[in-house]
């Protein structure tokens, strides 16, 4: 799972086109519209109440957009490379209004204290490559929600990794750095794999940036359909809330490619009522 290295330093660039002002305003107003958080009047319960965590952040674009939006974020990813990209966002900002980062592997999730929310987007699930892997992070991420909080993810579908990106060889050139995405569907195994051939410019090269360092990634995901995550989820001890197409907002169905999926945390002993 721990693919973005080299590509963590262009991420941003070659990212610029996801709508990641319309997933912060569409998870705020989730959160908002679902909320049955019971929030205690004792400061420290309080704190953990309020908590946001990002699940796989990445470099920290959401989790910042996030942070802007009220919430007190907790940024975690398996790449060390990509929070190191957002760290350095961090630099300029008081300790005590720093966002926290924490390399880990979603499926050993270990935070320090419940949090009110978590989210994970971007189809970040999809690097879990199997079902109990799925599982075992649904409920990781149960044990850590405050009573009655929410957790908001989003996944690729089977169709979209099947059919629409199939055998597609996809490339992007810019100034900063190119890419070149041979992306290949498995059908027997289910797997989607892309390998990445990136080249990134090397701004050390005695200050001229003519030079650019090319480096190999490979990526493995799989593809998901929304009665099976709704199985995983009920079996994690959560309660479904919402489960709509990510892109139109509206019902999903064959077409769909992405969804997106609201749970509520159940199955705790509610101690702040």
């Amino acid at each position: 799972m721990d693919s973005y290295t080299d590509f963590a330093y262009v991420y941003d660039i070659f990212m610029d086109n996801v709508p990641y002002e319309m997933w912060a305003d569409r998870i705020d107003a989730l959160l908002r519209k679902y909320d049955e958080r019971i929030i205690p009047d004792d400061e420290a319960l309080k704190s953990e109440a309020g908590l946001l965590l990002d699940l796989g952040c990445g470099t920290g674009t959401l989790t910042r957009m996030m942070r802007e939006r009220g919430y007190d974020c907790i940024g975690t990813d398996l790449s060390e490379s990509m929070l190191e990209v957002a760290r350095e966002h961090e630099d300029e900002r008081p300790d005590d209004e720093r966002i926290l980062y924490l390399c880990q592997d979603m499926r050993e999730l270990e935070l320090y204290s419940t949090v009110g929310a978590c989210i994970c987007v971007c189809d970040s699930i999809n690097y879990l490559l199997s079902a109990e892997d799925v599982l075992k992070t649904f409920r990781l991420v149960n044990n850590y929600l405050y009573p009655h909080g929410l957790f908001i993810f989003d996944f690729n579908t089977v169709h979209y990794y099947r059919d629409e990106l199939g055998d597609d060889i996809i490339a992007e050139n810019r100034p900063e750095g190119s890419f070149i995405w041979e992306n290949l569907y498995d059908e027997e195994s289910g797997l989607n794999e892309y390998d990445l051939t990136i080249f990134r410019r090397d701004e050390d090269m005695h200050g001229s940036g003519e030079r650019f360092i090319r480096s190999e990634e490979t990526h493995v995901q799989r593809g998901y359909e929304a009665d099976r995550m709704r199985e995983l989820i009920t079996e994690a001890g959560m309660e479904i809330v919402a489960v709509f197409d990510a892109e139109t907002e509206g019902e999903v169905t064959s077409g769909t490619c992405r969804i997106c999926m609201v749970a509520r945390e159940s199955g705790k002993e509610d101690a702040y009522r």
